[in-house]
């Protein structure tokens, strides 16, 4: 397999989408390492498996309806694998195989299968101490954004997952492409005061669009960054509220075509009658309770 991603929203040919079947029961609070789960646990609203398999299916569905091909990792009994962006990470024609956080660490072994079709020297390992994971990294073309925390607290914090000595190992894998750090706030236990992921608060659209939550950055003069790139008029800004609903994490299919969640009417009517973009529309609200949606139940393998 030749891999290819430039960018978020090139016509998708070939994807890796996370697996839904056994995921075992309900973590405990303890368990938990993202705050939209400990909310989820926290209010008796943990997805069931059936209700994440249904959703899986509509979106495997809807990106075959394009004639993507959807590939997908072994089953691991009684293990949570909806979120395959975190697994690995297609930058250009190279495969980053993510140091993932400690619970998750069984995961990599279930896409076996998915990095054997890919030439080993395609494939980069990054040293145990670079922590990083995809849902933190936005291909744009020349640009390359990557979501981190430069809290002296890192370690402290389960959502807390690229650290600046990854970033530093991508600058010299890509030596020209321009990195943007953008520190995002944390907090293991309020979603509505920390940010996963960049994709959580922040995820470009068709060919020179965005979503975006202002208030999901450290410092605003990253979130003004962003609209200097993109432009005021070609940003759609998303409320506290959406962002704890996940608004920003809808995936692209092509620069025409983006996959989201039924209930995020305001975003879908903008997209349609202001941007002219078909939305594909599916039920995600289930996974949605484990802190993620659905860029990251993706791993984009092969864009046009």
């Amino acid at each position: 397999m030749k891999l290819n991603i430039k960018n978020e929203t090139g016509r998708l040919k070939s994807v890796v989408l996370g697996q839904p079947n056994s995921m075992g029961g309900v973590p405990t609070l303890e368990e938990s390492y993202d705050a939209k789960s400990y909310y989820s646990i926290q209010n008796n609203i943990y997805p069931k498996e059936q209700d994440i398999i249904n959703e899986m299916n509509a979106f495997e569905s809807v990106l075959k309806k394009y004639d993507v091909e959807v590939l997908r990792p072994s089953i691991i009994e009684d293990y949570n694998q909806v979120f395959a962006r975190d697994v690995a990470f297609v930058i250009d024609d190279k495969m980053i195989i993510s140091n993932v956080i400690t619970d998750r660490a069984d995961e990599q072994g279930a896409y076996r299968n998915i990095f054997e079709k890919v030439e080993w020297r395609k494939i980069i390992n990054l040293p145990e101490t670079a922590h990083i994971e995809g849902g933190d990294v936005i291909v744009w073309d020349d640009f390359l954004f990557i979501g981190t925390c430069f809290s002296e607290d890192y370690r402290s914090y389960k959502t807390a997952r690229t650290n600046e000595y990854a970033i530093e190992i991508l600058k010299e894998y890509f030596p020209k492409k321009r990195i943007i750090d953008l520190e995002l706030k944390k907090n293991d236990k309020i979603p509505y005061e920390g940010i996963l992921h960049l994709d959580c608060t922040f995820n470009p659209i068709g060919k020179d669009k965005c979503i975006i939550y202002k208030d999901g950055f450290v410092d605003e003069s990253d979130y003004r960054l962003i609209i200097d790139i993109f432009g005021e008029e070609n940003c759609f800004h998303v409320t506290a509220e959406e962002m704890f609903e996940m608004f920003p994490n809808v995936f692209s299919i092509s620069p025409e075509v983006v996959v989201s969640d039924k209930t995020f009417t305001r975003m879908n009517n903008h997209l349609r009658n202001e941007w002219g973009m078909t939305v594909e529309e599916i039920p995600y609200r289930e996974i949605s309770k484990m802190g993620g949606l659905l860029r990251c139940s993706t791993m984009p393998l092969v864009r046009e």
